[in-house]
């Protein structure tokens, strides 16, 4: 579908360009003719699409940041969860002196009346936003819920069994990233004035507890999948042995532990594509190949 108002920029930077969001929308501004960069913290070993640059760098890079944006007209930004710690305070004022159209992915979890949030994940994305706001940017705020192809990190359990464990997590209206990807998308190239900054609350069509999106990627896999919610130090304890950074692991812990469960639903995918979000087990038969049938022997 036409994005609303449909006047695309020249370039645009899009933040997190290697991770599943981003990638979903550099295809999408491609498949429109826009011109991307994308700011990757390594150079990825293929070379770019048609139409793509990378820009190697850090969004803690202040000199990095300003090469990045030199000559783009919009940027999507995503900032990192707190796995550095490293103050937004050089990105935004990089941001403010350059003046693009900024559109930024946030988190529904976020409690406009809360002086401090739930949890550190949520804070990095609410003090964003007021970073932002505070410094005259003025972006538009998509507030997402939680991603989909979050499910992906299951792919090495599954193939080793029919069990995803880990701790519990708040029920809430899991977001398909193509639909996020889509509004991205339509709110980078909007015409001036024709999108409010927001928020806009994107979420799935239905409110899910955990087990029930692993009982949903079962039932695309052909496979009697099933949840074991395990404590969080155990949780924790795992990630660690991942090689996850203590700060990224210890803001999970935070999460699953603080995070309360939603039962938000909105139609502001609609708004923004012209189409319903898609649901979980759509997702997963999408998705269904990323999955390997259990090893054996």
């Amino acid at each position: 579908m036409r994005p609303v108002g449909a006047l695309p920029p020249a370039s645009v930077l899009v933040t997190g360009a290697a991770g599943h969001l981003g990638r979903e929308i550099v295809v999408r501004l491609r498949a429109r003719g826009v011109r991307v960069r994308g700011l990757v913290r390594r150079e990825p070993g293929a070379a770019p699409p048609l139409g793509v640059a990378w820009a190697v760098g850090d969004l803690t890079d202040r000199a990095a940041v300003r090469a990045a944006l030199a000559g783009v007209d919009a940027v999507l930004l995503i900032w990192p969860l707190p796995e550095t710690g490293e103050p937004a305070d050089a990105l935004v004022a990089e941001l403010a002196a350059f003046a693009p159209r900024v559109v930024q992915v946030s988190s529904t979890a976020v409690d406009d009346t809360a002086l401090r949030q739930s949890d550190p994940i949520v804070q990095v994305h609410a003090d964003m936003e007021t970073l932002l706001r505070e410094a005259g940017v003025r972006p538009v705020v998509l507030r997402s819920d939680t991603l989909a192809s979050n499910a992906l990190g299951w792919a090495g359990q599954l193939r080793a069994g029919d069990v995803v464990a880990g701790p519990e997590t708040a029920r809430t209206a899991v977001v398909d990233e193509r639909d996020v990807a889509d509004a991205a998308v339509s709110a980078l190239l909007a015409e001036d004035g024709r999108l409010t900054c927001g928020p806009h609350l994107l979420t799935g069509p239905q409110v899910l507890e955990r087990a029930d999106q692993v009982a949903l990627l079962g039932t695309a896999l052909g496979r009697r999948l099933r949840f074991e919610p395990v404590p969080a130090e155990l949780a924790a304890a795992r990630m660690r042995a991942d090689g996850r950074p203590e700060r990224l692991v210890s803001a999970l812990v935070e999460a699953a532990l603080g995070r309360r469960g939603s039962d938000l639903v909105t139609d502001h995918v609609r708004r923004l594509v012209g189409r319903p979000a898609g649901g979980f087990g759509a997702w997963a038969l999408d998705h269904a190949a990323c999955f390997p049938p259990v090893r054996r022997g």
